[in-house]
């Protein structure tokens, strides 16, 4: 499967949340970096960190505004939707995937903390 479907394939999991087939196309040693909140590697920390966001109420959706792929790097910006702590959140995101013998291995997302913590509040 080439970089762009299991990128897609990845997203259409998140959509369903389905946590186990989103990280059944992550390699087992990820390097994963949420820019505004920090690094880690591998899938389960990935696990740990994504879970809630999966667990919670609402809708989860990652929408693709606009999407590349060259070789084997797919970036996408993207809107992510997603209810926490009872407030609907709508994210600006741009994301940096790359992909190796078909699961990803480097995915890094870039938005603007301080939006997401006034959509937290409310405001």
């Amino acid at each position: 499967m080439g970089a762009e479907l299991v990128v897609n394939a990845f997203i259409a999991a998140v959509g369903r949340k389905d946590l186990d087939a989103a990280l059944a196309l992550v390699a087992a040693d990820c390097y994963y970096d949420n820019v505004p909140l920090g690094e880690m590697r591998g899938t389960e920390k990935m696990r740990e960190f994504l879970a809630p966001i999966f667990a919670g109420e609402g809708a989860l959706e990652f929408e693709i505004l606009r999407q590349t792929c060259t070789g084997n790097r797919v970036m996408n910006e993207r809107i992510d939707r997603f209810v926490m702590k009872g407030r609907q959140i709508a994210l600006p995101v741009v994301g940096v995937f790359e992909v190796n013998e078909g699961k990803i291995t480097f995915w890094r997302d870039y938005f603007d903390n301080g939006m997401f913590m006034k959509a937290l509040a409310g405001e």
